[in-house]
């Protein structure tokens, strides 16, 4: 092996984010395009989601599907868990990716592949690398209050990006050369129609989240209202908690861990469950990818 196409075997980190995970597909693209050997992933939440679905070889039929969203279809997949845990319980989608892709097992893949969680009982963060792909998908993406905990191999399990938004320490024993790391906490930017439209700014953004939330709205009327929040519900509290929680925390990480590549996707690129913009995300992480792999070219 020359050392040119030695260089190119990666152990790739996806990290945590929601919505704006969809440019990890992005990213995946542009490295096999280039060469890049991917083996190993291991991923929080989306980045578990993206890295599992590539390791199985699916890439592209779950970025046709996704891509293929509209808004209307996001809020179907979002299923009323009537529980006291949390506010969606995630089956239906995992439903989706199971009839999508089939059940596989992780000792299978053709990669290696871990997929972090955090353990509630346990206070601690778990990487999941055997047994059922999307049973340790299912765990690594339920996030706190959105969704309800996940109970997997005796343990009550929510969202990996709680404790380790961008899980490189799970890479560090990979026989690779190069680690590179995908962030979703990135600075934020001012970002153009073509690079991505800022949350606050983004086409029907508002109008979106006011249809997701409408029904939690509704539990909160007899409550009466609060003047001095009158402009915010359960629903951005919790979501803007996870949010300024997993951006601080990454933060952390990388300055722990400190990846050989660092591609950093903007906090503001895109809302957490804006997943009817997947194309637009695809795309903006093959550009990112390009620009700071590309800088490696010889």
């Amino acid at each position: 092996m020359t050392k040119k196409k030695a260089d190119k075997a990666v152990s790739l980190v996806l990290g945590s984010g929601g919505a704006r995970g969809l440019a990890h597909i992005g990213v995946i693209r542009w490295m096999t395009e280039n060469g890049y050997e991917i083996r190993s992933i291991s991923g929080s939440s989306i980045g578990a989601l993206v890295g599992g679905i590539y390791a199985a070889g699916k890439l592209d039929t779950y970025a046709d599907w996704v891509g293929a969203l509209r808004k209307r279809d996001v809020l179907r997949l979002l299923d009323f868990a009537y529980s006291s845990s949390g506010i969606f319980s995630g089956d239906r989608i995992i439903h989706v990716l199971k009839d999508m892709l089939g059940d596989i097992q992780i000792e299978d893949l053709p990669l290696s592949f871990t997929a972090v969680a955090t353990d509630l009982d346990g206070g601690r963060e778990v990487w999941l690398n055997k047994g059922s792909l999307f049973s340790a998908i299912h765990a690594s993406i339920a996030i706190p209050s959105i969704f309800t905990p996940v109970r997997y191999e005796g343990r009550l399990l929510v969202d990996g990006g709680v404790l380790n938004p961008v899980p490189i320490a799970p890479t560090l024993n990979d026989m690779t050369n190069l680690t590179v790391a995908v962030s979703l906490s990135g600075k934020e930017e001012t970002l153009t129609e073509e690079a991505g439209r800022a949350v606050s700014g983004g086409r029907g953004g508002k109008g979106y989240r006011v249809a997701i939330r409408g029904f939690i709205e509704s539990i909160q009327e007899r409550l009466g209202p609060d003047e001095e929040t009158e402009d915010i519900n359960i629903f951005d509290v919790i979501t803007r908690s996870i949010e300024s929680m997993g951006n601080t925390i990454a933060r952390f990480k990388l300055a722990a861990y400190t990846p050989d590549v660092l591609i950093e996707i903007p906090a503001n690129a895109c809302g957490l469950f804006e997943f009817y913009r997947a194309n637009e995300m695809i795309a903006f992480g093959h550009k990112r990818a390009a620009k700071e792999l590309g800088k490696r070219r010889t």
